[in-house]
């Protein structure tokens, strides 16, 4: 079994495009929900907030790689160009064998695939089509788009399994490296912002649609006042290397990857299982051959959906009962879906070397419903060693990530 850690990261959100940007956005309480304008033209979509990735230059994207990448794409060759410099790796060891890439997202280029499919079926023609879009819009264009502009010649794993995408690329990075199947895996996830993914939410009324006036106040994971999530984009990639390598090099390392399980409910394809949630947290200690009174902190997954922030707290609580610091920062910047995990992650990593906890924003009063956790209201500073980042999906997916401060 080799030690797995972590030696770059990059990220954009809409709390800031850097690690640093994200830290400080995190310190000072900042949201980065607004008012989608746009979206008063759409017809019956009660959401109107969300949260959006800005002050990126896309022209800063090769052509020759750009022309074949939608936003979600473009989004995560910002991030992965960040970590790989962040890394300092050299081309020459992006393009070894040995390095390889696990990526995803909940979908392709959106915008794409409305723009495409309409013309292809009202003209019943390819003719005049763009050669471009179906690479833009197919399940696995960010690992495909990805793997061509960096140069990558190890394993692709494509992961999308919706708002566990990025979490189950860091997880299956950290089974590659972990046990010798290479030697660095570049690891991440993305989401574009489009209308399509806050109706998808918005028709099931799990979409918050009482604070569209007050955006920032919105998304309120585990506050009896919730009324549901807020579709947002980003995109975060992580470098995860073999230790020996990574010291070999000179490499700066920001922690430990220890533990981390994925597993499936296996009843129902939207209901959380409260059980399933219990047993991937459970899989993950026991993958890092710890008990659960080790881990300090735990990054929620927690939407501010009804069902799901109810089910992930019991299943929290039987875990670590009701001392261990919980929060969730989808309150300052919304549900990345894909990219959550990822983004969520370099989170966990803030917490290790910043000794600082996030608070959960706009979170007051605990639904009575919810299991008697330590839901964070107020930014701790205090030093960490252990921290968990549990994440769920569509489908029973479930997963949980387990980040220790690096000790040679």
């Amino acid at each position: 079994m080799r030690r797995v850690v972590i030696t770059g990261v990059g990220l954009n959100s809409p709390l800031g495009n850097s690690y640093e940007e994200l830290y400080e956005s995190l310190k000072n309480s900042k949201c980065g929900i607004e008012y989608i304008k746009e979206w008063d033209e759409i017809a019956n979509l009660n959401t109107k907030v969300a949260g959006i990735v800005k002050g990126l230059d896309f022209k800063a994207i090769p052509r020759k790689f750009r022309r074949s990448m939608g936003r979600v794409a473009q989004l995560s060759a910002i991030s992965t160009s960040q970590a790989i410099e962040d890394s300092g790796l050299s081309q020459e060891e992006l393009s070894s064998k040995r390095c390889g890439l696990a990526f995803g997202s909940t979908m392709g280029g959106n915008e794409t695939m409305f723009e495409y499919v309409p013309e292809v079926k009202e003209n019943m023609s390819f003719r005049g089509q763009n050669s471009m879009a179906f690479l833009k819009m197919m399940s696995h264009t960010v690992a495909a788009n990805l793997a061509q502009m960096f140069e990558i010649k190890g394993r692709n794993i494509p992961t999308c399994s919706a708002c566990t995408s990025s979490s189950q690329a860091v997880g299956a990075g950290y089974e590659s490296v972990k046990y010798g199947m290479s030697d660095i895996m570049i690891c991440g996830g993305s989401e574009e912002h489009h209308y399509l993914s806050a109706g998808v939410f918005d028709v099931m009324s799990a979409a918050t649609s009482k604070y569209n006036d007050t955006p920032e106040t919105s998304s309120r994971p585990f506050d009896e006042s919730r009324d549901g999530l807020v579709v947002s984009e980003g995109s975060g990639a992580l470098v995860l290397e073999e230790l020996e390598h990574a010291l070999a090099r000179g490499a700066k390392i920001y922690a430990e990857v220890i533990g981390y399980a994925t597993s499936c409910d296996g009843s129902h394809i939207t209901t959380p299982s409260k059980e399933g949630m219990e047993h991937v947290m459970r899989s993950s200690l026991e993958d890092a051959d710890i008990e659960p009174e080790v881990i300090e902190y735990v990054n929620a997954h927690a939407t501010a959906t009804a069902r799901g922030d109810i089910a992930e707290s019991h299943a929290t609580h039987a875990v670590f009962g009701s001392n261990t610091p919980v929060s969730s920062t989808k309150g300052h910047m919304g549900h990345l879906l894909g990219g959550c995990g990822a983004v969520e992650s370099i989170i966990c990593l803030i917490t290790l070397n910043k000794s600082f906890l996030p608070k959960t924003l706009n979170f007051k009063t605990l639904d009575p419903e919810c299991a008697p956790i330590n839901v964070l209201g107020e930014n701790v500073e205090k030093e960490n060693s252990v921290v968990m980042s549990n994440n769920f999906a569509f489908g029973g997916i479930n997963t949980s990530l387990i980040f220790k401060k690096f000790e040679s």
